[in-house]
């Protein structure tokens, strides 16, 4: 369950004026592997009708919502006549430009399933039009055009003498309450990293962030929440840490394969199976035996990491920067090096629990790097582990086992069948990760495995920013302080395996 508003869907195009559309489909999972299921939705009879998730931007009202045997349908109309947003998203929905639904909402209840959730419970809170939707499969169906709704209007003044129809500023006026409402909500402070964008995110608070890394005046950030008062700092907005966060994953192989969970406090205890239930073979009439599982409690802790950002203060104080590209480029690369080598060989004390130097997860050593000892290694793993199973190594790793061949002289490796995409070993998809050993006498080079079920991340304190003005004063530099706090462990060894070459 969550307490944030996620953004999900897709969708197509026609015109404008009343829009009809599918707003989430049922029996298919977005881009990340997320399902909704029918029934999960608990929605008001109306809804506003946003921009690109923008609350700034109403630009309708929803006034028909229903669940079908196709998904989430959805029956608006644009405010054409009295907001100017509303007919500039009339002429990108006919010319193509935007076709596509997206949803804002909070989950109630929902498990893992594969890559993604499956999704039983939500509180929807707003539907978008959006240029590229989350679900492929939401789409705008109808589009009636303004200029046909008024020909059609002036005949029946003609024929019947009704007077042409107004627009509902009571619904409206509803609606800008229910979204002050929700806007008040997204500014309290929250420390918890969500790694999803909030679709009330004020623009404000963005304003304050950039406002005080110019200036160091506070005095514009009323939205954004302050670290401890030893160091000064702020923490960044959400799109700000969303971003970072992007690009450290792009450094960090693990944070892509592991579970990934938000904490707030110092330690957070996670129940872990021991025994299992084990049932016998009884008679007929024989007494039922008892067994009953056992679990234990495993801690994971947030270490901090922190990196200083000098920046000049001409570079500050030029309007035309913009910081947020700045800061989101050279801290995320710092911190993105670091938490990886942390998720491959931290200690568990000073630092993150890394992969490779868990006690808990089984070693197979080897006396060489062949085809036959990576056959091993897969098949050292449960069904369902190897099933799911990614392969971890450096470069120089990688490069060794390309050239690798089954009995019948075919590669054990196979290319990308598409652009972006690793290629793959045995079946499954192989990443690379600098700090992983080379392959020599008495390393380990590689791992394998379920990282999802063996590894679990908790980002803890979202990235928080200090500007320092005086340090490097004399040569014009401010230096910006970033720190966040960020956990990981390995959670179930069996479902990785390491291979060794003996010394």
């Amino acid at each position: 369950m969550t307490d944030r508003l996620e953004i999900k869907a897709q969708l197509a195009a026609s015109e404008a004026g009343e829009i009809t559309g599918l707003a989430w489909p049922f029996g298919s999972a977005d881009r990340v592997g997320d399902v909704i299921v029918k029934g999960a939705f608990s929605a008001p009879s109306a809804l506003p009708m946003l921009f690109a998730h923008d609350q700034a931007q109403v630009i309708g009202v929803w006034d028909e919502i229903a669940e079908t045997e196709a998904g989430l349908t959805v029956k608006g109309r644009l405010l054409i006549e009295d907001v100017e947003r509303a007919r500039e998203v009339r002429a990108m929905v006919k010319a193509g430009a935007v076709s596509g639904l997206s949803i804002g909402f909070v989950t109630k209840d929902a498990r893992r399933a594969g890559r993604g959730r499956r999704i039983t419970a939500l509180e929807l809170h707003e539907i978008s039009i959006v240029a590229v939707p989350a679900h492929p499969g939401a789409q705008i169906t109808s589009l009636k055009s303004t200029h046909l709704q008024k020909e059609h209007s002036a005949m029946e003044q003609e024929d019947t003498a009704v007077p042409a129809p107004q627009i509902d500023t009571k619904a409206f006026d509803e609606i800008k309450s229910r979204l002050d409402k929700l806007e008040a909500k997204s500014n309290r402070p929250s420390l918890a990293v969500t790694g999803v964008q909030s679709p009330v995110m004020a623009a404000d608070e963005v304003k304050g962030f950039v406002h005080y890394l110019r200036t160091g005046d506070k005095s514009e950030t009323k939205s954004l929440a302050y670290g401890a008062p030893s160091t000064g700092g702020i923490l960044a907005p959400e799109t700000v840490s969303t971003s970072i966060i992007s690009k450290i994953a792009e450094q960090s192989p693990v944070r892509g394969l592991a579970s990934v969970i938000a904490m707030s406090g110092p330690l957070l205890q996670l129940p872990r199976l021991v025994t299992e239930v084990a049932p016998q073979h009884v008679t007929e009439t024989e007494t039922r035996p008892e067994s009953e599982p056992t679990f234990e409690q495993i801690d994971l802790k947030p270490h901090e990491m922190a990196v200083i950002v000098p920046v000049t203060r001409v570079l500050l104080e030029d309007a035309q920067v913009d910081l947020n590209s700045y800061l989101s480029a050279h801290i995320a690369r710092s911190f993105g090096q670091l938490e990886a080598r942390w998720f491959v060989t931290g200690n568990g004390t000073t630092a993150a629990e890394g992969v490779m130097t868990s006690a808990e997860v089984q070693e197979c050593e080897v006396t060489g790097l062949t085809a036959d000892e990576l056959i091993d290694l897969y098949y050292a793993l449960k069904t369902p582990y190897a099933q799911n199973g990614a392969w971890l190594m450096n470069r120089k790793t990688m490069a060794a086992v390309r050239k690798l061949k089954d009995g019948n002289g075919d590669f054990l490796w196979q290319p990308a069948l598409a652009g972006g995409q690793p290629g793959t070993l045995l079946g499954r998809p192989v990443y690379e990760a600098p700090d992983m050993e080379d392959a020599a006498a008495g390393k380990t080079p590689i791992v394998f495995g379920d990282f999802a079920s063996g590894y679990t991340i908790a980002d803890h304190t979202g990235f928080s920013i200090m500007r320092d003005d005086y340090t490097g004063a004399a040569n014009g530099i401010i230096k910006l302080h970033a720190r966040r706090r960020v956990g990981g462990r390995v959670t179930l060894g069996e479902a990785l395996a390491k291979l060794k070459l003996a010394a």
